[in-house]
């Protein structure tokens, strides 16, 4: 969006964050009533929006910030990618790759908590090689969550283990837009930042990977898990996610690896005879309505895309407003020591995550003011770099009403013909013991002085 004189409302500049707190309201309505699925934030969001709209003095304006902010290319990325990775877990899952998984992880004696702890370890390879959270949840999620009912997982901690191997990579991967732009921003190289960074991450990995394990297990036998005998038939589905970890490690984009994993999917699907050619696509004669794999694997998106679209229009006239410009400037004189501004580097970019609910866009807000203030007090670039990404590898991935945590929620809903039900961000995010970790080792670093030297 072009930079113009800053957006005014009614009641003065502060008025802008009216729609904020109503939207965070309902949000919290909605947990403590047990429904928080993202398509229970659309009704929030349209009325967090129409009291924007109310409060500007110059609605048309309002209005054309409100579009533009939705029509932002990673916003529609994001769409694409969801609908298309429902439709290819959708294949995966009909085609038997989770009974074949299941097969495999019962001859390899992994269930339980060991099950758990591998999900983990699996998305942290995945999204360390691909430098992307939320490609990491589309890709591993619909394959990853529905296995754990056969193999006696707890949900939410599956679940959780999915969404923290994915914010493990989006926090060190060298390719990795948090990694990148935390870097650049403080004139640093990425090899050292990411070289810097791996003595907070680690640390925090083995203490979340506890956690999984020992919480991983739901405690059930073998005669109460769901009646899902393994096959290895569908083994050969493996090709499937092989390639599309193949081409975005190749730097092909998300969408063309979600593309070719889909025509992939259904190839060897109807090859091996694991899918009929009409399950793909037929017609419903009775409701008059297309139906098949292909359909239902889009609609799962259909949550989450719609939130996303409100949600991006919410955050737009609040950039437009400058008012996070001024908050930087606010908080750039008040820092008196390294540990104080370390803390403010912390704050500010929390701030930023809170209120924009995208990492990235944090990090370039707050990128500015945290180069500065680490500058005058010696903080080195890498720390401050790590100081950044550390932080919005936390909150954004717990919090339900971020987009990770609203993601991760929709490719759950594919577990519940093998025994795990579709789980809320609410539950998700708070057993996302990783970013937890992140966050007590953020602290621990801040108030210590733990790697501050290096």
């Amino acid at each position: 969006m072009e930079r113009k004189e800053p957006l005014r409302f009614y009641g003065g500049a502060y008025s802008v964050f009216a729609p904020f707190v109503l939207f965070l309201m309902g949000v919290a309505w909605l947990g403590l009533s047990g429904a928080p699925d993202e398509r229970g934030f659309w009704p929030i969001l349209l009325a967090a929006l129409s009291l924007g709209m109310i409060l500007s003095r110059e609605r048309i304006r309002f209005s054309e910030v409100v579009i533009a902010g939705m029509s932002r290319p990673l916003v529609i990325i994001m769409i694409l990618a969801w609908l298309l990775a429902g439709v290819l877990g959708k294949i995966m899952q009909e085609t038997g790759f989770v009974e074949a998984m299941t097969w495999l992880a019962t001859r390899a004696g992994v269930e339980g908590g060991g099950y758990v702890v591998t999900a983990f370890f699996i998305c942290c390879i995945v999204s360390t090689a691909t430098g992307t959270s939320l490609g990491t949840l589309l890709v591993c999620g619909p394959l990853l969550y529905p296995a754990g009912g056969p193999l006696g997982a707890t949900p939410a901690i599956l679940a959780g283990a999915i969404i923290g191997g994915a914010t493990f990579g989006d926090n060190v991967s060298p390719i990795s837009d948090t990694t990148i732009a935390s870097a650049l921003t403080q004139n640093a190289d990425i090899a050292g930042v990411v070289k810097s960074r791996l003595r907070y991450a680690l640390l925090a990995a083995a203490i979340a990977l506890v956690a999984y394990g020992a919480l991983g297990s739901a405690g059930t036998s073998l005669e109460e898990r769901p009646d899902i005998a393994g096959n290895p038939n569908g083994l050969v589905m493996l090709i499937v996610p092989i390639l599309v970890v193949a081409l975005l490690l190749r730097g092909h984009h998300l969408l063309e690896g979600l593309i070719f994993g889909i025509l992939t999917a259904a190839a060897v699907g109807l090859v091996f005879e694991l899918v009929e050619p009409s399950a793909l696509l037929y017609i419903d004669q009775e409701r008059y309505a297309a139906r098949g794999m292909l359909v239902e694997g889009m609609e799962r998106g259909i949550g989450a895309s719609i939130f996303t679209l409100l949600l991006m229009g919410l955050v737009a006239p609040l950039e437009a407003s400058g008012m996070l410009d001024r908050l930087v400037h606010w908080v750039s004189g008040r820092a008196q020591s390294p540990r104080t501004a370390e803390g403010w580097i912390v704050g500010v970019t929390t701030a930023a995550a809170l209120i924009t609910t995208h990492s990235t866009v944090a990090i370039l807000t707050a990128g500015d003011f945290t180069n500065r203030a680490g500058e005058r007090f010696g903080i080195s670039k890498y720390r401050r770099a790590n100081l950044m990404d550390i932080t919005v590898c936390g909150l954004p991935f717990i919090l339900p009403y971020m987009l990770p945590a609203i993601l991760a929620a929709t490719t759950t809903a594919g577990g519940e013909a093998f025994g795990m039900p579709r789980l809320s961000p609410f539950d998700i995010g708070l057993v996302n013991f990783h970013s937890w970790a992140l966050l007590a080792v953020l602290a621990f670093s801040v108030v210590t002085g733990f790697g501050r030297k290096a």
